[in-house]
């Protein structure tokens, strides 16, 4: 096993990695901005480095920087986290011929999946379940994309290919508007993912988000961990978690997920992902793949008792996936809320100091948190603050446990989205389950 992992993150994530990486027996490298030297998983860790002031450019997003720390502390491998440098194909390239071990998929997979139009070709070619679309990048005559808009069937959504996290896509209702929204569309891409390719697919009006998630080994072997549904969203950016997924068929995510381990198979896929799909009227459509470990992946640990960030290191190891299929078990139900620095309600950053600090317990009750009583939360970052993690035999159980957590809960110094979380979890249709990727922007719309 490494002696030595850099882990190239800040926040609860790398916290989450530090712990994995104590389990192993791993000594680590924490990497921070000048913002985040009180951070705790700083504290925890074997050796620490500064690698710049607080801007993400100059820090967390400073490859050299990162290179650099991992070439005086002598780690071995660098472990990205989610979000930053994650799914940076350039960054694990860089990482690779440093001579270093980069704890995620091989560069040319994350190029591969990160483009959008490449990563729906390659899913088509496996036989995963797609939304019907202009199977490849849009052309620049008109009367082609207008062609193309008329055998989908409107409405259509234009999408960047380099894009992801909700931005770079455009709906359009009408014939009227689409080479303006294509032009729009292309030209935010180029400004935002220095790439002006988008294509186009059919846009579903009520689908429910669910996902896929899978481990891969370097010897051909992968397996899925069952589904999460991720429905519930504000502006694409997901807000409650649960697995598994209430009301769709065994046997339907069963064909799918299977599908999902062909294409790894296929693609030479390395470490933990996660297949996305919309989900409407009994149909699963491949959106994108995530190459790296999920924000939500606690729930999924929950329920088949598998550390998917202890297996990322171990397959980067080079050692061979230690479970097959058979092996995974799905028990009970489990449910996550993202705690986030903000106004419940307005949704807006809620920086601070931390005045006072608790956090729940109890059967079934998970917290991942890198903050404690006299944190400041630094206005540079994104507002996640931590992770409630409920489990029980139960959907039901689950719900209500959670509940409970969130009501024992004490944040105080700065605003939460703990309300929300709350008023969602006493929702009738969302305790009913199956509530749509829309339903929270329709419920938030009613309240303005």
């Amino acid at each position: 096993m490494f002696e030595k992992v850099l882990i190239a993150n800040r926040g609860e994530i790398a916290l989450r990695v530090l712990r994995a990486c104590r389990e192993l027996g791993i000594r680590t490298v924490a990497v921070h901005s000048e913002a985040d030297i009180s951070a705790k998983y700083v504290k925890l860790a074997d050796e620490s480095v500064c690698i710049g002031p607080a801007a993400s450019a100059q820090s967390y997003l400073n490859v050299p920087a990162i290179i650099a720390a991992a070439e005086v502390t002598d780690a071995e491998a660098i472990h990205p986290g989610y979000g930053f440098l994650s799914e940076n194909a350039d960054f694990a390239e860089r990482v690779e011929k440093s001579g270093f071990v980069f704890i995620g998929p091989r560069p040319d997979t994350i190029r591969l999946m990160g483009d959008k139009v490449s990563a729906k070709q390659a899913m088509i070619e496996a036989g995963v379940p797609c939304v019907p679309g202009s199977g490849g990048a849009l052309p620049d005559d008109p009367k082609e994309i207008t062609k193309i808009a008329r055998a989908i069937g409107f409405p259509v959504i234009i999408k960047a290919a380099g894009g992801g996290g909700g931005r770079g896509m455009r709906v359009v209702h009408t014939e009227g508007a689409l080479i303006q929204s294509v032009t729009m569309t292309r030209t935010e891409a180029q400004a935002a993912f220095s790439n002006p390719t988008v294509y186009m697919e059919k846009y579903l009006e009520n689908p429910r988000h669910v996902e896929i998630q899978i481990l891969a080994d370097q010897h051909g072997n992968a397996i899925y961990l069952g589904e999460r549904d991720c429905s519930m969203q504000r502006r694409h950016q997901k807000v409650i978690e649960e697995a598994p997924a209430p009301g769709i068929d065994r046997k339907l995510i069963e064909k799918v997920g299977k599908s999902c381990v062909d294409a790894c198979k296929r693609i030479g896929y390395r470490g933990a992902g996660t297949f996305e799909f919309l989900f409407e009227n009994g149909e699963f459509f491949f959106i994108e793949m995530n190459t790296r470990v999920q924000v939500e992946h606690p729930v999924t640990e929950m329920i088949t008792g598998i550390d998917i960030v202890q297996e990322q290191i171990r397959v980067a190891f080079g050692e061979k996936l230690r479970y097959t299929q058979k092996d995974v078990v799905l028990r009970g139900h489990a449910m996550e809320c993202r705690i986030n620095a903000e106004d419940p309600f307005k949704f807006t950053p809620s920086p601070g100091k931390i005045t006072n600090w608790h956090t729940p317990g109890g059967p079934g009750i998970r917290v991942d948190s890198h903050v404690y009583n006299g944190y400041t939360i630094p206005p540079n970052y994104d507002s996640m603050i931590g992770k409630v993690i409920s489990y029980g035999d139960t959907r039901e159980q689950a719900i209500r446990r959670l509940r409970i957590a969130l009501s024992e809960m004490l944040v105080e110094g700065i605003k939460t989205n703990i309300p929300l979380h709350q008023e969602l979890l006493h929702d009738g249709n969302f305790v009913r389950g199956g509530t749509s990727i829309h339903y929270l922007e329709a419920k938030l719309a009613k309240k303005d």
